[in-house]
């Protein structure tokens, strides 16, 4: 017997039904909905410095999708997650930029979609890499591990020897319009949102789905209790390299993505603070929540831009605050993660449950 609106509790006859995405009339409607402010209302009715920012939300979500796997979802500490976001990118541009494709691979516009595809595959592996140690550390000692990620990745390999190919110095210039999906040149704005979008829609569903599967178990309950898990049979070392990897497959395929949004790529966009601001994201937005990701992107993105624009007016009687902007940033940053850990520990992720519950079951919210 299935139910339209659910007034009072879930009633679900199987596991099927319970992790079902469509549980009734009113959640399809609200995803519709969502969809259509996704789609069509955010590129074709504002202006385009939001649809810029809507941009750099959707890719910081990208980015903290795989940090939230990790942390949120199997209980593995990263700080190092803007290495694999650098991977991905580059993997992407060398294959656009130098890879000899066969003409009509070029003409058909699907070289950079492979790329993407390779980005990330290229950027799992990297990460299982340095994910083995999980399987004999964790903790501190994992962490470290992952900063060990960023240096040797960006700091080294990057930029003393990738970013050298070719003789074009410390970056890859991208000529306008090489970035092509099939007959659609990716040089707007607008075609860059959807573009992430798109992706981001992917990689959420993607996520969703793994978390419902025996992989999500598993990673949830070595989330919760490693010795436990073990002892049940759940082969943990193979399952946290399977996390390493989807995590370092989604931040590769954010990596590839940026490539789009940028007219020249170097190792300054993945410095160590971007690994640390993904992290924040998180605990902001919710930890082990695929919402916490994104309302966490949200929060940043849109409280560092309002930063902003209260900044610039205050630069004409105050000159030095634009120059010291930056530290701004910084220093709000860590105010904001250190009043959400305070006063709402759980995240926006928490408040959004809890109202979208007494909207579902009102009249008998209480």
């Amino acid at each position: 017997m299935s139910t339209v609106w659910l007034p009072c509790g879930d009633y679900h006859q199987n596991y099927a039904e319970d992790q079902g995405w469509w549980q009734a009339r009113f959640i399809k409607i609200k995803m519709i909905l969502l969809l259509a402010v996704t789609f069509i209302g955010i590129p074709q009715f504002l202006p385009e410095y939001y649809v810029s920012v809507a941009t750099m939300v959707g890719y910081t979500a990208m980015g903290a999708l795989g940090v939230q796997l990790l942390i949120g979802f199997t209980g593995l500490i990263t700080l190092g997650h803007a290495a694999f976001i650098a991977v991905g990118a580059y993997t992407s541009t060398l294959l656009v930029l130098q890879f000899p494709w066969p003409r009509f691979i070029v003409d058909l516009g699907v070289a950079y979609p492979i790329s993407i595809l390779v980005g990330g595959i290229a950027a799992g592996l990297w990460c299982v890499l340095f994910g083995l140690p999980s399987a004999k550390v964790k903790g501190f000692y994992l962490i470290l591990t992952t900063m060990a990620a960023q240096f040797i990745t960006v700091d080294f390999i990057l930029t003393q020897y990738v970013s050298q190919i070719g003789g074009r110095g410390q970056a890859f210039s991208l000529p306008p319009g090489i970035i092509k999906i099939g007959p659609w040149t990716i040089d707007t704005d607008v075609k860059i949102y959807y573009l992430m979008a798109v992706l981001l829609t992917l990689m959420v569903i993607v996520l969703a789905n793994l978390l419902r599967s025996k992989p999500g178990r598993a990673w949830v309950a070595i989330r919760d209790n490693d010795i436990a898990a073990e002892a049940l049979g759940i082969n943990i070392v193979r399952y946290k390299l399977l996390a390493f990897f989807v995590a370092g497959f989604f931040a590769g395929i954010a990596g590839a993505f940026w490539v789009s949004n940028t007219a020249a790529l170097s190792p300054e966009h993945f410095p160590w603070f971007w690994s640390l601001w993904l992290v924040g994201v998180i605990l902001i937005g919710g930890v082990g929540s695929i919402h916490g990701a994104i309302f966490g992107a949200l929060f940043m993105v849109l409280v560092m831009e309002g930063l902003q624009w209260a900044v610039i007016p205050m630069s004409a009687y105050f000159p030095r605050m634009l120059m010291a902007f930056a530290s701004i940033k910084d220093a709000a940053f860590g105010l904001a993660i250190c009043a959400f850990l305070i006063y709402e520990p759980n995240g926006l992720a928490y408040r959004w449950w809890q109202a979208k519950n007494y909207f579902n079951l009102w009249p008998f919210s209480y």
